[in-house]
């Protein structure tokens, strides 16, 4: 195994774009793999291979292969213990970070998974695939925004990066693609901002990368 890092991944993918913040506020370098999940691409056999479940981001790592987003950021933070520590020290703040990545991580990004919305196109519809993808966004996002009240300073545990933050930029990102309004969550609004200002976030953001879609691609 190569002795760089090797991260699987598909730019739009927000489980795929937390590992990409994970590993660059970690200063890590890495090599990027492209896995086009439009065309299928995890489905494939030799895909199968890298991952049994074909699912992304994969990250191969310390002679390891590593799936699942959150897990990936907790070994990384674990095994490269330099600022920003991404799995705060203090249990409380600890558990209200995993807490806010948790509502994103299983409480809203399998909504908007890939193979279940092309499902739901072939089973009920565009329109009322629209329709049941808004509800339960807006339903997640709801959630969010009361654990913000409460946990939230300058980022969204105090005014430190932690896991949590690594999971909203990229499901406001898809929020606003799939047009949910987020006007009544200003505290998730503010927050977003703030780490959009961030170099990482810049760098990391799904029009910045090798497999962007042309017509996204921003500098």
């Amino acid at each position: 195994m190569s002795s760089k890092p090797i991260l699987w991944n598909f730019f739009r993918s927000s489980a795929s774009w937390r590992v990409r913040l994970a590993l660059t506020l970690k200063s890590i370098d890495y090599e990027y793999k492209p896995v086009n999940l439009y065309t299928g691409e995890q489905l494939t056999e030799e895909f199968a291979q890298v991952n049994s479940k074909q699912e992304i981001p994969v990250l191969e790592i310390d002679g390891l292969r590593l799936t699942q987003s959150l897990p990936i950021i907790e070994y990384i933070d674990e095994t490269r213990p330099q600022e920003p520590r991404l799995i705060p020290q203090d249990p409380v703040k600890r558990c209200k970070a995993r807490m806010i990545a948790e509502i994103i991580n299983s409480g809203i990004q399998p909504y908007q998974n890939t193979n279940v919305l092309k499902r739901l196109v072939n089973e009920i519809g565009e329109e009322k695939k629209n329709e049941w993808l808004k509800f339960y966004l807006t339903k997640g996002f709801k959630a969010i925004e009361a654990a913000l009240v409460e946990t939230s300073g300058k980022y969204c545990v105090g005014d430190d990066i932690t896991i949590a933050d690594l999971c909203l930029v990229p499901q406001v990102y898809a929020a606003n693609r799939f047009n949910v309004d987020l006007t009544n969550f200003p505290h998730v609004l503010r927050v977003n901002s703030e780490l959009e200002k961030l170099p990482a976030f810049h760098k990391c953001h799904a029009h910045r990368q090798v497999d962007t879609f042309p017509e996204l691609r921003e500098n």
